[in-house]
């Protein structure tokens, strides 16, 4: 099924047609970090700078994309990616707040998962706020499976710890 039908995995018919028409998704360039940066800031009280989007870009097996609407420069969402040795891990996603609940986590995610059966991959590893009920639903839709569970992994605005769960999609043959 893996190899035979590819799109099994990607946006769906009716999806396709709910998402804005003038919305694209691109690789994460080096000129989009500052704005990754900025988004990354809305969602995490520990957010990365451009500088360090920039060297995790650099480093080989590193790949992100952004969606924006067409001719915009402003993206509205991000992710970055590591490949190494036929296993994956989202290292970030996010969306920013004014456009969440629109269909672009899931772009974001669909070409994630185009590049990485081009690439053969065999997995995909996440971490997620056991109370994102959003992004958990999402993953789910997916078919991503909890494997794990990371205690006070993320710190929430106010200071307390939230637990992440440890998510798995797999890909290709295992």
């Amino acid at each position: 099924m893996y190899w035979y039908l590819p799109w099994a995995w990607t946006l769906s018919f009716w999806e396709e047609w709910l998402r804005p028409a003038d919305t694209v998704a691109e690789p994460l360039a080096a000129d989009d970090v500052e704005w990754a940066a900025a988004l990354h800031s809305q969602a995490f009280s520990q957010p990365w700078s451009g500088d360090e989007f920039a060297a995790l870009l650099s480093q080989r097996g590193t790949f992100g994309y952004v969606v924006r609407r067409s001719g915009a420069v402003r993206p509205l969402g991000v992710v970055l990616a590591r490949l190494a040795a036929g296993e994956a891990e989202i290292l970030t996603i996010v969306v920013d707040k004014a456009a969440r609940g629109k269909g672009f986590g899931r772009l974001l995610m669909d070409n994630t998962l185009q590049h990485l059966h081009a690439e053969r991959a065999e997995s995909l590893f996440l971490e997620v706020e056991e109370t994102n009920a959003p992004a958990l639903k999402l993953y789910r839709h997916l078919r991503f499976e909890e494997v794990g569970r990371r205690p006070a992994y993320y710190t929430a605005p106010d200071g307390t710890k939230q637990n992440a769960l440890i998510l798995k999609r797999t890909l290709g043959p295992s």
